[in-house]
């Protein structure tokens, strides 16, 4: 299994699909959503998806209603006006790693097993996890723990690889954590290294800078009334796709006019839909998933 996709048929169906639509599948990974989206459209209707995992595209799916692109989501609306298209009626995103990622040893993900630190998305992109690890100095490194996992000894964790690369280059998960133990006991080491590593992997692969790209582009190439929806993984991503549907963009208010009307985009279909229990059970990777989902104005 590549990956069990996450909240399945809650995401599919926030798209109110129509059957002669255009959709988007903006993270392809095993193919599980856009499987589900091609059943509910006919001979008429088109699916576009993405994924920058060269790995991904072994699961490509042989449908003349189908085309996946071997493409970073940044690119979005270049590719559909490639592809000679305007606008889509849906767009989706499953944000997570995928199964196949986190449990692929060389693909250095977890920290849970030994493996050479990598977490690139696209194994082709110069920075890894080994290059950021040595080569940023304490004060970055100490940045991207705090504002991507709101871990509040950020600085100490920054001092500890510092003081420790220069005795010998970190490479290996098992070597990080070890450095990292005085920080962590063992009720709390899974917590904790989830969120240094979560750090390291949205910095490596530019993910919150991505985010913001994506988002809006996916206003210029929705139709009126397409839906957009969204699945996030943790707070710092999901308070970026909440704030952007609900005041078109990231800051804390809507943009105003010279007459102070609110300039709005996006309106939200609800606040949000977490998997139920029984997915929970069967797919602990869901736990942490939040779907929003968004109408264009």
């Amino acid at each position: 299994m590549y990956h069990n996709p996450v909240l399945l048929n809650e995401s599919v169906e926030s798209l109110e699909i129509k059957n002669g639509g255009i959709y988007v599948d903006l993270t392809f990974g095993g193919g599980g959503h856009s499987k589900e989206i091609l059943k509910k459209i006919d001979k008429s209707g088109k699916l576009i998806a993405f994924d920058q995992d060269i790995d991904a595209h072994k699961n490509v799916i042989k449908d003349p209603r189908f085309h996946l692109l071997h493409q970073n989501f940044i690119y979005l609306k270049q590719n559909l006006e490639y592809l000679g298209i305007n606008k889509v009626d849906g767009v989706l995103a499953d944000l997570g790693v995928s199964s196949f990622q986190f449990d692929r040893n060389e693909r250095g993900f977890t920290y849970a097993n030994n493996s050479r630190l990598d977490m690139r998305m696209d194994v082709s992109s110069e920075l890894d996890a080994v290059s950021l690890l040595n080569d940023y100095d304490e004060s970055e490194l100490s940045r991207i723990f705090f504002d991507f996992s709101d871990l509040r000894n950020s600085r100490k964790i920054a001092q500890l690889i510092c003081v420790n690369r220069k005795n010998k280059k970190i490479r290996t998960s098992d070597e990080l954590n070890k450095i990292l133990e005085p920080l962590y006991n063992d009720s709390y080491k899974n917590k904790f290294l989830a969120r240094v590593y979560q750090a390291i992997r949205i910095e490596v692969n530019n993910e919150i800078n991505a985010l913001k790209k994506m988002l809006n582009q996916v206003v210029e190439v929705l139709s009126k009334n397409g839906i957009v929806s969204i699945i996030t993984y943790h707070s710092i991503e999901d308070r970026l796709v909440k704030r952007f549907f609900k005041n078109s963009c990231f800051d804390n208010e809507p943009k105003k006019d010279h007459y102070g009307n609110k300039i709005l985009s996006l309106k939200p279909k609800y606040n949000f839909i977490t998997p139920s229990k029984s997915e929970m059970k069967l797919n602990n990777r869901s736990r942490s998933a939040k779907l929003r989902s968004a109408i264009k104005i």
